[in-house]
């Protein structure tokens, strides 16, 4: 009834050797230094509300500038 167009299936593996490291970068940076703070913070005070409230809010200002930092490493990667 509906002829829809075939989808392209084929991915080259420079894309997809891009797209693994662009990907592997940004779960780097959204995840490591979040991480850093909240357990630096705990084991400096021992306060674990503190490091986790610092680090949440480290974590979605990270989350905040994802696109920018996402356009850049693909730029540094290409």
């Amino acid at each position: 009834m509906f002829n829809f167009p075939k989808k392209k299936t084929e991915i080259s593996t420079e894309v997809l050797i891009k797209l693994i490291w662009v990907s592997s970068f940004l779960a780097m940076i959204f995840a490591l230094p979040p991480l850093a703070v909240f357990l630096g913070i705990y084991f400096l005070t021992g306060q674990l509300i503190v490091g986790a409230i610092i680090g949440f809010g480290l974590h979605f200002v990270i989350l905040a500038f994802s696109g920018r930092i996402s356009k850049t490493i693909t730029k540094l990667v290409s």
